[in-house]
């Protein structure tokens, strides 16, 4: 039984804690307590550029907006060159593209700097298509080159029987198919001809897009696969994943070793090993030395300014970046793409840091 002076004690304690709350406010953090999530702002990202990387991109922003269903990521595989024209422009919030840019280029970026972010290595495979479609078959540096100098016009010619002693190769003209649009694979593709071939270099040399001496154009690393697989007697050149995907023989090429290779994982991540990666990430890692390394490798970059405009678009594309990465790398090798080595991804994340907004 409580008695007055209990009672009174008792209304008083509840005053005291009545007013506490009245002077704090009822949205204040006690302690222990942990603080509200911050809400997630709604955003569309926009971005285009390399089809190199679009099979791996299109799995990653998909499952990026799964995690994150206020955050959306329109991406356009239009070609490297055309992804550059649109960073440049600032018409995109991010580019991507399979060849480092130029100085040139990076001087035109309307926005300022623009940073080379690596998000995943690849190769580009070697594709033919033949009767009763042979497999692995031999294609040494120099009869590439000259295959598509137009130099070498049979698939029966004395060069390629040489190195492929058990095929039946026909007395079939060869067909060279080759992109149309501005493409990094293009870019790294003709970066290894002229690594490997003096005349390549001085007559063709490097770029996006190139003076072809022969053959057919596709449209992105699609239309380059479907004319390889539609038209026989065609050789081309497409990104790893492509090719698996359309069920298409790929060539063995022999390395700097000396070692016939095949386009994988393991022999991209083998030449980027051997790479010594500048600061701003613009690197070739053709023709690389170690005898698992595959020659027709390359990193594939986002390109993104490093002062954004908007700051709450810039964050999130900041904080998307940053997860393909991480954990956005656990989603590569089952597309035929190769893991971001530790140490760089180190070195990215405190380049990410430079970003402001």
């Amino acid at each position: 039984m409580i008695g007055k002076k209990g009672k009174f004690l008792t209304a008083v304690m509840a005053g005291v804690v009545a007013l506490s709350l009245v002077g704090c406010g009822t949205t204040t953090q006690q302690p222990g307590t942990p603080a509200a999530p911050k809400e997630e702002p709604t955003v569309t990202l926009n971005g285009a550029g390399a089809t190199f990387p679009q099979p791996l991109y299109s799995a990653m922003f998909d499952k990026y907006h799964q995690d994150h269903p206020k955050i959306t990521i329109n991406y356009q595989g239009v070609g490297s060159g055309a992804g550059i024209k649109q960073i440049n422009e600032q018409t995109v919030d991010f580019g991507a593209s399979d060849g480092p840019m130029t100085d040139a280029q990076l001087k035109d970026a309307k926005g300022g700097k623009l940073i080379h972010i690596p998000a995943t290595l690849g190769a580009t495979a070697v594709a033919y298509s033949l009767p009763n479609n042979p497999q692995n078959l031999k294609i040494a540096p120099d009869v590439l080159a000259d295959i598509f100098l137009g130099k070498i016009k049979k698939w029966n010619d004395a060069r390629i029987t040489a190195d492929n002693p058990e095929a039946k190769l026909p007395d079939l003209a060869i067909n060279v198919a080759h992109r149309s649009d501005g493409s990094g694979t293009t870019f790294n593709f003709v970066d290894y001809l002229s690594s490997i071939s003096p005349e390549w270099k001085s007559k063709v040399g490097v770029g996006t897009s190139v003076n072809w001496p022969v053959g057919v154009g596709g449209k992105g690393n699609a239309g380059v696969a479907g004319a390889i697989k539609q038209n026989e007697g065609t050789i081309g050149y497409v990104e790893l994943a492509y090719a698996k995907q359309n069920k298409i023989p790929v060539a063995l090429i022999k390395n700097k070793a000396g070692k016939w290779v095949a386009p994988s994982l393991q022999g991209a991540s083998a030449a980027a090993a051997g790479a010594t990666i500048p600061d701003d990430y613009r690197v070739s890692i053709v023709n690389a030395p170690g005898d698992a390394s595959y020659p027709i490798s390359t990193f594939t970059w986002l390109l993104v300014y490093e002062k954004q405009t908007d700051k709450v678009k810039g964050e999130t594309l900041v904080t998307l970046v940053k997860w393909m990465i991480h954990d956005g790398q656990n989603l590569s090798e089952g597309l035929d793409y190769a893991k971001l080595p530790a140490n760089l991804v180190t070195r990215l994340d405190a380049t990410l840091k430079t970003i402001t907004y």
